[in-house]
Parts: structure tokens; sequence; C-alpha cells
């Protein structure tokens, strides 16, 4: 029997954990430590996420780059005012995952994003 939840998509026994998330290898579907019953030490320790105005970013959200940034290893670079849709806030040097249309997959700093209504 797993030490773990099973996933509550496809109720999956074979999740694991991976940092501040459960992941479900059968059906990859990823939900955070703090929605399992009984664990309070994640509960309070929420990051909080900001744009370089200062406004939270959460999950999803929209925003529009603030300064030209060279893409490190090619002469690219990601123009201001480029706006990057459904990003995705982690933990790191770099605080959030993105695509950027033709450009790719990119990790980029809240520092240098503003939240677009």
């Amino acid at each position: 029997m797993s030490e773990f939840p099973a996933c509550p998509k496809c109720a999956s026994e074979f999740s694991y954990s991976d940092g501040f998330q459960f992941v479900c290898p059968s059906c990859a579907h990823e939900w955070p430590l703090s929605s399992t019953a009984g664990d309070t030490a994640a509960v309070g320790e929420t990051k909080v996420w900001r744009d370089a105005n200062g406004n939270q970013l959460i999950d999803g959200d929209t925003v529009t780059v603030i300064k030209d940034l060279k893409i490190k290893g090619t002469s690219s670079v990601v123009k201001v005012g480029t706006k990057v849709k459904n990003i995705r806030l982690v933990d790191g040097d770099h605080d959030i995952d993105c695509k950027i249309d033709g450009v790719g997959a990119m990790k980029l700093k809240s520092e240098f994003v503003k939240k677009s209504g």
C-alpha cells in the first residue's frame, strides 16, 4: 500500500511526490500537497509571486514582457510587449515557465513581466 494518496482524477494508486505537488504517472494529473487531509505543514507556507508592478500572479495568467530579453545561446530577443499566455509559476531562480509563440519553451523572471488584463 502506498503512503501517497490515490490520484483524484483516475484513482491510480501509483502517485508520487514531486517537490510541492503529487503526480500521477498514469494520467499525468498534478495536484498540490496541501490539498490532502492531514497535511498541515504545507498549508501555511504559500508563496506569492508578484509582477514588476506588484500585482499578484497566478497559474494561467497572461503577462506582457516589459523589457527586451536576450535568449542565451542565440542571437534572438524576446521583444518588449510580447504577450505570454497561460503561464505556470514555479520555485527557483526563474519564477515563470511558459511557451512563447515563435520562440518555444522559456523560463522568465516575474520582475520582467506585468500582468495583462
